[in-house]
């Protein structure tokens, strides 16, 4: 049988510590996403900042979308809210806190 050396272990379990601070402290998948039919868009449609045409309508069209998955360009399973997707990995507790 085979030993693993101590650096190994040491090496093995810093890995897996840091994955799990990472885990826990990380945002949720972020994509641009059209409200009614729920396609992803390129990341400028949902981009602020002085996207106002001349009739005071905005020119995005596309909101946040959190978490979820894609299948045929089309998001399901997060939400728009970011507060409502749950990031929290192996060994997070539920709350927030801040």
């Amino acid at each position: 049988m085979r030993r693993l050396r101590s650096s190994t272990v040491v090496l093995g379990g810093m890995g897996v510590l840091a994955a799990t601070i990472t885990a826990c402290g990380s945002d949720p998948d972020k994509r641009c996403v059209d409200p009614v039919t729920r396609e992803t868009l390129p990341s400028y449609e949902c981009e602020s900042g002085g996207g106002d045409d001349d009739n005071g309508s905005s020119t995005h069209r596309g909101s946040y979308y959190y978490g979820g998955s894609i299948r045929d360009n089309r998001v399901s399973g997060g939400s728009f809210d970011k507060k409502a997707v749950d990031t929290g990995g192996f060994g997070c507790s539920g709350s927030g806190g801040g």
